[in-house]
């Protein structure tokens, strides 16, 4: 009798008889062993329902949580002051002191209106970018495509949600008493500078996407990836992926502050002294300011403390709501 069970495989050939005239080989095909792979999720309006709802509170968490210090940054981004740690911390101060604690978080309100939508679409985007190019054969993403799917998902929803991230900025660059509020600015803005000053700063926006979203979620990916390979399929520890996170958010920052602050400048052009048209004239503008480390990447080290923070956060309040919605009675039906 043959053994069909044994784990050993392959092919071998059997001698059913040794009669010289008559030899006859009979070729066995044996069952390979399966390892243990990840669980593919396949895409049901529930499972879409519940990326769309992770990524909205993932972002508004994170951005709450940074908000002052994100404040702090764009306002030296968008001006020519000196950058330093006595410097931060006079600008905090001085907020504080002329326009109250709650200046702090000052476009806050404009930041959850672009950061919910924002988040939400990238987070869900990224789940259906990742299953696009995932080769049906396979349960993992190579490295590029885990890089593509990243960038992609960041061009996607910077690119749907780009005139509430220009309106944030310029919330966050002028005094209280300028605008009663987001919607009166959006009326100004509309009024004196035309349907274009929304699309300011565009172009550096999606090339800074790129690098930013992909490096983000190729290294938190990669982490928890390697993470699963080391530990025998076990899922990442929520200070786990807060480290992960914080990584990711490093590196992305880094790989795209130039355009960020071009971007930044663009889009604050008209209400700040500055007024710009080109990426290259105004990375030229701001080369000559204050050079490379004073200019295109001033206040950089803000954002490897906020940055990190953020993102961390985001990562790990994004996985965790999306197991806890996962295991509801709501949508646990539809999640396979």
């Amino acid at each position: 009798m043959v053994d069909f069970e044994h784990e050993e495989a392959a092919t071998e050939l059997i001698q059913e008889d040794s009669h010289p005239m008559v030899n006859i080989a009979i070729q066995v095909k044996r069952p390979e062993a399966v390892l243990p792979q990840q669980k593919v999720e396949e895409t049901t309006w529930q499972t879409i329902i519940i990326n769309l709802i992770s990524g909205a509170v993932a972002g508004a968490v994170a951005k709450t949580v940074i908000a002052p210090l994100d404040r702090t940054k764009i306002l030296f981004q968008t001006s020519d002051m000196r950058f330093g740690v006595r410097q931060v911390a006079g600008v905090l101060n001085n907020v504080y002191r002329n326009e109250g604690v709650f200046a702090l978080w000052r476009g806050n309100s404009a930041t959850m209106v672009r950061i919910i939508p924002y988040a939400a679409l990238q987070y869900s985007a990224h789940e259906q970018y990742k299953k696009l190019l995932r080769p049906s054969n396979s349960q993992n993403l190579a490295p590029f495509p885990r890089f593509c799917a990243g960038s992609m998902a960041g061009v996607t929803a910077s690119a749907l949600t780009y005139p509430l991230d220009v309106l944030r900025a310029r919330m966050a660059v002028t005094e209280r008493t300028r605008y009663s509020g987001m919607l009166s600015m959006c009326l100004h803005t509309l009024k004196h500078q035309g349907p274009r000053a929304f699309y300011q700063g565009f172009l550096p926006t999606m090339l800074g996407a790129i690098p930013y979203g992909g490096t983000s979620f190729f290294t938190y990916e990669t982490f928890k990836k390697r993470h699963r390979e080391l530990t025998n399929n076990r899922e990442p520890l929520p200070v786990e992926r807060l480290c992960y996170g914080a990584v990711a958010g490093l590196c992305g920052q880094s790989s795209s502050y130039p355009l960020d602050v071009i971007r930044r400048r663009m889009q604050t052009a008209g209400i700040t002294k500055y007024s710009y048209k080109t990426i290259w004239k105004t990375a030229m503008e701001i080369y000559r300011e204050g050079g490379i480390k004073g200019g295109l990447y001033k206040g950089l080290s803000m954002n490897w403390i906020k940055g990190p923070i953020a993102v961390g956060i985001s990562f790990t309040v994004f996985d965790l709501s999306k197991n806890a919605l996962s295991n509801t009675e709501v949508f646990s039906s539809g999640v396979k």
